[in-house]
């Protein structure tokens, strides 16, 4: 079966379709369990917040309970990304996903039993964050084989889109059963979500996936990955801007429970709005997303502006309801960055290194929480969240610095469907507008200069 029309929808000239990744039965069934997963998966986030701070009354302690959870993301990133590019995502995922599942099995059933304790949690989070270090990068990697290369930005939003559409419902039933039937069920919500992308990926028609071949054993294959991501500009410049705003900016998970309880001196409901308002804003914001072509780290500059703007706005909010407003709006923005960061990398990085440059995008989003999630906690207690909050818009400012520093050699995205690597400078573009006009192989010279 020809795997260019069996599993993708082909794309139209122009701006994409907003939806157009949808039309690969595939990916509708991907999507789908994944959607149902996150809300469980937020639900479990909201409900582990409120745990740690219902045990401690510490912002210190949560800052450091979330860091233990994220820290083997950040040791173990690059060589999970060697792993992923090892062996067949799918299967990678199955696994993963499964061991997930049990680990929020176990925290839920210790806070049914009322046995639960701090280093309880500390230990599951360190389950957590060593499977996800393998899951985050998968995940990402098996979009592009899901829907193939043409339709990669328009499925990266879309799933991202999924997410925040979890995080408007997730935090909402976190807080019904928060002050209902009680946190245990949350992680139990959870456990049992993980079964419906179990669910989706076996019930994905092989037929149609578009597969990257595993990267065969080799010595050296982590250096040469970490070489490479560093030679591609538009994959080294995205990752140096994210590194910063995921280490900062990106530590939601302590900085709003803090934000409700300190600052606003409410509780489940007051953080389930603030959340449930930072999801909103970022469905409305991946909509957009979905519609808007470019890619690059031009684009991800502006977003890092808007971004800082937006989380400035935050942290000067007045009342409760201006706060809220505010969320939606940092929720916009940062699904921008998100989306436009994560499309820039994939669709600059060849295939057999994809897993890796994943990875190393997983590590500089998630992974650079242990060292952003203590220093939010403690800035917050000493000083008020208002303060962790201009820190993450001073974040921004600085990644669209940097970001600035690299546009003369961002990278062209749209490339043709047989080419078979990524072109990295505009040098490289120039050479291929020139090939062109001799009548050789290659894109003329007034489609490549669109791509920029």
């Amino acid at each position: 079966m020809n795997h260019q029309t069996a599993g993708t929808a082909t794309p139209l000239p122009g701006r994409p379709a907003m939806f157009a990744a949808l039309a690969v039965p595939n990916f509708r069934r991907y999507v789908s369990g994944q959607a149902l997963s996150l809300i469980g998966t937020w639900v479990e986030t909201v409900a582990q917040a409120l745990l740690v701070l219902r045990l401690t009354h510490s912002g210190i302690i949560l800052g450091l309970t979330t860091a233990a959870r994220y820290a083997p993301i950040l040791l173990l990133s690059p060589y999970a990304g060697l792993l992923v590019d090892r062996y067949p995502k799918r299967q990678v995922l199955l696994v993963t996903q499964a061991g997930l599942g049990l680990v929020s099995a176990a925290l839920g059933v210790l806070v049914l039993a009322g046995q639960i304790r701090l280093w309880q949690v500390v230990v599951l989070g360190v389950a957590f964050g060593t499977l996800s270090a393998a899951d985050n990068p998968a995940r990402q990697a098996f979009v592009a084989e899901v829907v193939g290369r043409d339709l990669i930005r328009n499925a990266v939003t879309l799933n991202a889109t999924s997410v925040n559409v979890a995080r408007v419902i997730g935090p909402t039933i976190a807080a019904v059963l928060a002050g209902t039937t009680g946190l245990g069920w949350c992680f139990v919500i959870n456990a049992v979500s993980f079964g419906f992308v179990i669910g989706s990926l076996l019930a994905l028609d092989s037929s149609a996936l578009h597969p990257v071949p595993p990267v065969q054993r080799g010595r050296g294959q982590l250096r040469a990955g970490l070489r490479y991501a560093a030679g591609v500009p538009a994959i080294i410049g995205p990752l140096a801007m994210m590194a910063l705003v995921g280490t900062f900016t990106f530590e939601f998970e302590v900085s709003l429970p803090l934000l409700a309880r300190t600052t606003f001196h409410g509780g489940a409901s007051t953080y389930s709005a603030l959340i449930g308002a930072l999801g909103a804003g970022a469905v409305a914001g991946g909509l957009y997303a979905a519609r808007s072509a470019p890619t690059g780290v031009a684009q991800l500059v502006r977003a890092a502006w808007c971004y800082a703007v937006a989380v400035g706005l935050l942290a000067a909010a007045p009342t409760l309801a201006t706060a809220v407003a505010a969320c939606a709006l940092v929720g916009a923005a940062s699904v921008i960055f998100l989306t436009t960061g994560n499309a820039t990398i994939q669709l600059a990085s060849d295939p057999a290194y994809r897993g890796r440059v994943t990875a190393l995008w997983s590590m500089a989003l998630v992974g650079s929480t242990p060292i952003g999630s203590p220093v939010i906690g403690t800035l917050s207690d000493v000083a008020g969240p208002r303060y962790a909050l201009v820190l993450g818009a001073a974040a921004c400012l600085a990644a669209a610095v940097i970001g600035v520093g690299r546009r003369r050699t961002d990278t062209t995205i749209a490339l043709p469907p047989n080419e078979s690597r990524p072109l990295t400078t505009r040098k490289s573009i120039r050479v291929r507008e020139r090939r062109g006009r001799r009548g050789r192989p290659g894109r003329t010279g007034k489609t490549a200069r669109r791509d920029l």
